[in-house]
């Protein structure tokens, strides 16, 4: 059937959706939405990605509307499964993530009632997600589709939350395939744009800190153009060090959950800061108290496509509601042929010299295990140039924060959020997202028995993910905090584990396990080469990040 010939108001829903470039839907079926699972069939070019758990399929619509700046879909039952998947609304709305989350509920004569598994999702989701819609007629289903893809792609991206009664799925309605018309680039005044140019001219210690905005296409390349051309070093905002080339001499590092005090002490001194497509949230501001609150000392021009987001925490001397890329370009194009400021050059080199000796990698050192930074290191050193790394929640994660030379086309999918169990469903979106590109997925052994069993999709659909457990037996990044505030008290951060690598053959995934360091490059290049799953259990040690534990793994939320 063609899809005007498609006349149930799910039909129309997912007309809707397939009109706007969405392609593929995550999902873990429940009664109460079987009309919508029928009329799916309906769709052959959308591909419905069976999920083990609502959670799994809520990150995995996480990661796919990062990367492709669409929507990206869960569908999941009322009640529990809504329950479930309700990590992936919050990871959207801290990461600013489109995402649509779409419930199944209870018939609709039964609302209000306090039926089996209803809830008031309006009261549930209302704090995290953009908007709650409750549709209770047919025909308000295609309609309410079109708006939640509007809502959840303008402004400050974000999740949305559909909740559609089981007995209005399957009436009979006109079919609709609305195409949402993505809002027009805007740039500030010309005179606008002049002055941050002529402030960009003269200061004599200038820094650029980059947001997630910058993410979109183009936006990279806009970025590095601005820095070139005004020669400005670039500080990425926590957990952006994709979104500039990481040994350029301008990049300035991170800032995230483990600065050196000299590094924030030398920002400090900057004279102009160019907020550029950030929220300036908590952690990229260090606990926001750099810059300073409410009035920065420096010169403070903020660029970011939602009225809401300028100038929310920080007064700016410029704000500019725009797309940060657009700006960049017209400040390219603003640019005559000045010479920066003598200082400008010594400037640049302090900063820099200070994220390259961040970046080195450290000593190697003898202890219980095997060092996670290693495994790190032959990664960095064999990785394709197009390489994804999709990353979980914890310890083991700081060093591909500290030292990964990160250079696009390679990604980091990591979660703003601090989410543990993002790790191994990102990796499965990543991957079917973009086939032919490497996707290595680096999780702890915490995160991975939280969503670990999505790694049945890879063996279904033969996606050649390199999968890296780092196996310590703890919560690694709750036993840091433990240390320094209870000293030798451990309480609830010792883990008794099952074997990795039986559980992954028994999936059907080829496994081997790291034990020492000196197998460590064999069996990545093991794995990098791979054209089905591969799985490597590295048992690492907790002593090595117990001395100096750097915080960079803790869950906590931030842009």
């Amino acid at each position: 059937m063609k899809h005007n010939e498609l006349t149930t108001s799910s039909h129309a829903l997912l007309s809707v959706f397939a009109a706007n470039g969405i392609d593929r839907i995550f999902l873990v079926p429940g009664e109460s939405y079987l009309g919508i699972l029928d009329a799916l069939g309906d769709f052959p070019e959308i591909d419905a990605v069976t999920c083990r758990h609502e959670g799994g399929a809520g990150f995995m619509a996480c990661a796919d509307g990062r990367l492709t700046q669409r929507p990206g879909v869960v569908m999941v039952s009322r009640g529990p499964g809504a329950t479930n998947a309700s990590i992936a609304v919050h990871t959207a709305q801290q990461d600013a993530i489109p995402l649509i989350l779409v419930v199944g509920q209870i018939p609709k004569a039964d609302l209000r009632k306090e039926a089996f598994q209803e809830i008031d999702y309006q009261k549930m989701y209302g704090s995290i997600a953009k908007w709650v819609v409750e549709v209770t007629e047919p025909e308000q289903l295609a309609t309410a589709a079109f708006k939640a893809i509007r809502i959840a792609t303008s402004g400050t991206p974000g999740p949305v939350v559909l909740v559609i009664p089981e007995d209005i799925q399957q009436q009979a309605v006109e079919p609709q395939v609305w195409q949402a018309v993505p809002l027009a680039s805007t740039v500030p005044q010309p005179g606008t744009v002049d002055r941050i140019a002529e402030l960009l001219d003269n200061a004599e210690r200038p820094l650029i800190i980059a947001g997630g905005a910058l993410a979109a296409p183009g936006g990279r390349e806009a970025l590095l153009r601005l820095a070139e051309k005004y020669h400005v070093p670039v500080a990425v905002s926590f957990r952006q060090q994709d979104l500039f080339p990481n040994q350029h001499p301008l990049y300035a590092g991170d800032l995230g959950l483990a600065n050196p005090q000299d590094q924030i002490n030398l920002f400090k001194t900057s004279d102009l800061i160019f907020a550029l497509g950030t929220r300036m949230g908590d952690i990229t501001t260090q606990g926001y108290r750099f810059p300073r609150l409410p009035r920065p000392t420096q010169t403070f021009v903020h660029c970011y496509p939602d009225e809401h987001i300028v100038g929310l925490h920080f007064a700016a001397d410029i704000g500019a509601v725009c797309d940060p890329a657009a700006l960049a370009d017209a400040l390219v194009a603003a640019s005559g042929s000045r010479a920066s400021p003598p200082q400008r050059t010594e400037w640049s080199r302090s900063v820099r010299a200070i994220a390259a000796r961040i970046a080195q990698w450290p000593e190697q050192n003898p202890h219980d295990g095997v060092p996670f930074t290693d495994v790190v290191r032959s990664l960095a050193k064999l990785a394709p140039a197009d390489a994804a790394v999709c990353l979980d929640a914890g310890t083991f994660a700081a060093p591909v924060y500290r030292h990964f030379p990160f250079r696009y086309p390679q990604r980091l999918m990591a979660p703003l959020s601090g989410a543990m169990g993002y790790g191994t469903p990102a990796a499965i979106a990543t991957q079917l997202r973009n086939p032919r590109q490497k996707t290595i997925c680096l999780v702890g052994d915490g995160g991975f028995l939280m969503t670990g069993n999505e790694m049945i999709a890879a063996v279904e659909r033969d996606l050649p993910i390199l999968f890296i457990v780092s196996n310590n037996n703890c919560y690694g990044s709750i036993r840091i905090h433990q240390e320094r505030a209870y000293p030798g008290r451990h309480v609830g951060t010792t883990l008794s584990n099952p074997d990795f690598i039986q559980i992954a053959r028994a999936f059907g995934v080829t496994a081997e396990r790291i034990s020492a360091a000196h197998e460590i490059d064999a069996a990545i290049a093991r794995g990098l080469t791979a054209q089905r799953p591969y799985f490597i259990e590295v048992t690492t040690s907790l002593a090595a990040v117990l001395p100096a534990a750097p915080a960079q793994a803790a869950g906590r939320s931030g842009d």
